[in-house]
């Protein structure tokens, strides 16, 4: 039985990979505490539709965990990197062109410091100059009756902050497999919790305004034991007014330092990168490829919009490997992660130093959640359970009957097993002469999809045996297969020649080479099935079945797998009987 060979990975992937931070991690790790911050503030305010108490109890909690020194360290810790991260962005892009939610993104998270610098002197530089407290009820009635203008400043800091957060965890998150199922339900609460927040303070600030109106409660409560005098007052004003006009002036020193970049790449020379359809672009040296794709507007694709979080926009390199650096070990981590082959890297971090020539290997569009009625022609990446089948003999069954006796047969057979998998969830994807390639996982998670498969063996020996019975006058002897089953990350696409309608929808990677070089492996073992440990680590099974460490034809590593067969236990609901006549 043959199939398509997928690019070969160049590591064991049942071992743990090395944990690597990169520029990427490090941003969204800070990212992650701000959001933190930012989401406990929002659910705060979204107390004032309660009452404004609620709103003074829930700022005590909130206050109170980021007052301590380890979370106070982490948060200006992460403030302070995530900023640098930013403005790092916006020196390093060489194009001026941004896709519309990179420009939002980026021009989103460079407004946020100018807004949130008054902010944060008037709360925290506040409480640690001079000790003041001012709670919800001195900002509503600043933002209310003193300075509305300054309220609708803070209104639209708040949607600004949560925006540029949903934007940067929908470039993270959309790359997951549960994404899609997910989707609807983050929509929901990026859209009802900022709503929520601005309408708890439009209701406290409405019971302030009624509130202060008693001179008593007014003077308990918005007195100078929690306000800065007004010589203190001025003095934030002054350092509010000195701190923006540093940021800004930051900003257009970056500015200025990526335009003088720019000119020094001009000078230092130029690189032509030939694109597979004649296509040759001159850029300056030291610009990525997917750089030099987008400054050109050649279409390429990039699901995490160049950030080297996927693999999309990679490409193989057809020449000038001689000006190729060595990539990264954040880049390596990605390529590994899709069985890389030689000469293949991202787009988005390779910046070669001479001229070269590349092909990209993802087609450009917008992936979607792929359907045996709808294959996508995009590559995706995505965990998959991938079970191989394979019927015992077909060779020896063709020499004593005709042709179409023999069709007749494994048709049955494949109808039986194709039958099982379906029954189980699972998606009959390839039938490779007298065997078949199915997919678990298409539609649902990884812990449901491993059971799935697992269920599958179970079905495809219950029908194999009836057919079996239904055959004894036709067979000589009983139909007997192999089966192997391993779980892991695929690349799913069109594949063949989609220009004369000849590409299938499939899947391509190291856990399908697996699957299927441990359905070879189960005729030399004697066994029905080999189920790598991956497939009962993801089910959450521990089966007592034989347990053993095998090699895999053209794979460095060994991998741990449990076989069915001889001495099936109570896992499967085959007899033990049924087993040993099905074995090879």
């Amino acid at each position: 039985m043959s199939i398509v060979a997928p690019e070969r990975a160049r590591f064991d992937r049942t071992k743990r990979r090395p944990f690597t931070l990169t520029v990427a991690r490090l941003r969204l790790a800070t990212g992650s505490i701000l959001f933190a911050y930012v989401l406990g503030h929002f659910l705060n305010h979204a107390l004032g539709n309660l009452s404004l108490a609620a709103m003074g109890r829930g700022l005590r909690v909130v206050s109170g965990f980021w007052s301590a020194p380890p979370m106070k360290a982490a948060l200006y810790g992460a403030f302070a990197i995530h900023l640098g991260l930013g403005l790092w962005a916006l020196y390093r892009r060489r194009p001026f062109r941004y896709r519309w939610g990179e420009a939002l993104q980026l021009g989103l998270g460079l407004l946020i410091p100018y807004l949130l610098l008054q902010h944060i002197v008037g709360t925290r530089l506040a409480t640690e100059l001079y000790g003041s407290q001012p709670g919800y009820d001195a900002a509503l009635q600043f933002y209310f009756m003193v300075s509305p203008a300054s309220g609708a400043a803070q209104a639209t800091l708040l949607l600004v902050v949560w925006i540029h957060a949903c934007i940067g965890y929908h470039y993270w998150l959309r790359l997951k497999p549960s994404f899609p199922r997910l989707a609807p339900v983050l929509l929901g609460a990026a859209i009802l919790v900022p709503t929520l927040a601005l309408l708890g303070v439009l209701q406290g600030g409405r019971e302030l305004t009624r509130l202060a109106a008693d001179p008593d409660w007014a003077a308990a409560h918005l007195g100078p034991q929690v306000m800065p005098s007004a010589e203190a007052a001025a003095r934030l004003g002054r350092i509010a007014s000195a701190a923006t006009q540093g940021y800004l002036g930051l900003v257009i020193l970056v500015v200025l330092a990526r335009l003088a970049r720019h000119l020094l790449d001009r000078r230092g020379g130029v690189v032509s990168v030939t694109y597979p359809d004649g296509r040759t672009v001159r850029v300056p040296a030291g610009t990525s490829i997917l750089e030099a794709s987008r400054l050109h507007r050649i279409p390429h694709a990039a699901i995490c919009g160049g950030k080297g979080r996927c693999s999309t926009c990679r490409v193989r390199v057809l020449s000038g490997e001689a000006h190729i650096p060595e990539p990264s070990a954040a880049e390596r981590t990605v390529l590994d992660r899709v069985g890389a082959g030689e000469g293949v890297r991202l787009a988005c971090q390779l910046r070669p130093a001479g001229n070269v020539t590349v092909a990209p290997l993802v087609e450009t569009g917008h992936p979607r959640r792929p359907a045996l009625n709808q294959p996508p022609a995009f590559g995706e990446e995505r965990f998959v359970v991938a079970m191989f089948v394979d019927m015992r003999g077909s060779t020896r069954l063709a020499e004593h009957r005709l042709p179409f006796d023999t069709v007749f047969v494994v048709n049955r057979f494949l109808e039986a097993v194709g039958g099982a998998v379906a029954a189980s969830g699972g998606s009959p994807n390839q039938f490779l002469g007298d065997g078949m390639m199915a997919l678990f996982g298409l539609e649902t998670g990884r812990e449901e999809a491993a059971r799935q498969a697992l269920a599958a063996i179970g079905r495809i020996a219950e029908n194999v045996a009836a057919l079996n019975e239904a055959m004894t006058g036709h067979l000589g002897e009983p139909i007997r297969y192999g089966i192997g089953l391993h779980a892991g990350p695929a690349i799913f696409g069109e594949i063949g020649d989609r220009r004369h309608g000849r590409a299938v929808f499939t899947a391509i990677g190291d856990v399908v080479n697996v699957a299927a070089r441990l359905q070879g492996a189960t005729k030399k073992l004697g066994v029905v099935a080999l189920v790598s440990e991956a497939v009962f680590g993801t089910a959450g099974e521990d089966p007592d079945l034989p347990r053993r460490e095998i090699d895999i034809e053209g794979r460095t590593g060994r991998l741990w797998v449990r076989s069915l067969g001889h001495a099936a236990g109570q896992w499967n609901p085959v007899s033990r009987e049924q087993h040993a006549t099905m074995t090879s």
